[in-house]
């Protein structure tokens, strides 16, 4: 199957800036739990504008990457695995298994406690991290797979993108909202009217953000309406959507990941390790990452494939599924995200993050471990369907 030079240059992106957000992360522990501690974190707390650094960090930049991400999700859905129906249905059947699940399962533990919020929480895959793990098995990996994987990772961004703003938001004002919806609509009337200038967006993307951090909805949402307001043109080399995308890999992957990796990774082991994560919250994020996501990522796509409304790649056997829902485990960024919207207490976040941790560890190593014996087994990889 060929890949696209934006595909590739993504995929590339993706599997370099998963090794990096490796190492930032065991950084990051190694200085919380260290003599430096005390100064390490007084670093994320620095006030800036009246706003802490963490601040800057997970409702600032992170918005470029929900910007990044709407983007993608854009390209896919007009040009993409998405475009054809008959080919996004697995992903998307898969993606809503991977969801739904661990949804479930958090709630199931979690039903009535005050942890009931954090049902999000393993609903997310970390698309950075589960690329970089895949990457790791090299040319053995059919480019099925990489895009099966990569469109999954999208859809479930977008259903997290979702969550977020239909069960995370705070403080509704009608006001500032009803202002980021003109300020929306006036740049979709500019992409009509083909104008192509990126600047003019993206200085009406900060104005939007400003309100509807002042509405309540989350602002990183403002990456995402952005990314579908520029124009996306025929989607060449020369189109403003394009030309964004491609300057925002590297700085997304290289720069502001590795950040929000460094923010919120500051984690201090706590003395009772063991009792940290023995409560509901954590069975239920470590449970629905490493167990919910490989278990409805696979189940839905055997029932759509059952039910005769979208079919299997002959390059991918269904020990494969097993294994890209594995690495479907790796919540990590959007996973620790969702952890500081649905909480403010800080036990209950840093508990929460050393589950995601855990889970997103158990689920890298597995996950690799799996599709490393059952891409050898080459009878596999030719199942039919």
């Amino acid at each position: 199957m060929k890949l696209t030079k934006l595909f590739n240059e993504f995929f590339s992106s993706e599997k370099a800036g998963g090794l990096i957000l490796i190492i930032c992360s065991v950084l990051s522990l190694s200085l919380a739990n260290s003599a430096f501690a005390q100064d390490y974190i007084h670093i994320w707390h620095i006030e800036l504008f009246s706003k802490s650094t963490e601040f800057w960090i997970n409702d600032g930049l992170m918005t470029i990457f929900f910007l990044l991400v709407g983007l993608e999700i854009e390209r896919e859905i007009y040009i993409g695995e998405l475009s054809d129906i008959k080919k996004s249905l697995l992903p998307i059947f898969a993606a809503v298994g991977g969801m739904l699940i661990p949804a479930v399962i958090h709630f199931s533990f979690n039903q009535g406690t005050l942890f009931h919020r954090g049902f999000g929480i393993p609903m997310a895959t970390d698309i950075a991290f589960s690329l970089g793990i895949l990457s790791l098995l090299g040319n053995r990996v059919p480019a099925s797979l990489k895009i099966f994987l990569t469109a999954l990772a999208i859809i479930d961004d977008l259903g997290a993108i979702i969550v977020i703003a239909l069960f995370y938001s705070t403080g509704f004002s009608i006001l500032y909202f009803g202002l980021a919806v003109l300020i929306f609509g006036v740049m979709i009337f500019m992409n009509r009217m083909k104008i192509y200038e990126i600047w003019i967006y993206l200085i009406l993307g900060c104005v939007m953000w400003f309100c509807l951090n002042q509405s309540g909805i989350h602002p990183t949402i403002t990456g995402v309406l952005l990314a579908f307001a520029i124009p996306f043109g025929s989607g060449n080399e020369k189109s403003p959507s394009y030309i964004l995308q491609h300057g925002l890999h590297k700085t997304v992957a290289f720069f502001i990941l590795p950040l929000f990796a460094l923010a919120n990774t500051a984690i201090v082991f706590p003395e009772s390790f063991i009792e940290s994560v023995s409560n509901s919250n954590s069975y239920g994020i470590i449970l629905g990452l490493f167990l919910g996501k490989p278990l409805g990522i696979f189940l839905f796509s055997i029932l759509g494939v059952a039910f005769g409304v979208c079919s299997i790649p002959r390059e991918i056997g269904k020990k494969h599924l097993v294994g890209i829902g594995l690495l479907a485990g790796i919540g990590f960024t959007m996973s620790i995200f969702i952890t500081l919207l649905a909480f403010s207490d800080n036990t209950a976040i840093v508990n929460s993050k050393i589950s995601v941790l855990i889970a997103s560890l158990l689920s890298g190593i597995l996950g690799y471990l799996w599709l490393y014996i059952t891409l050898h087994d080459k009878k596999s990889s030719m199942e039919e369907y």
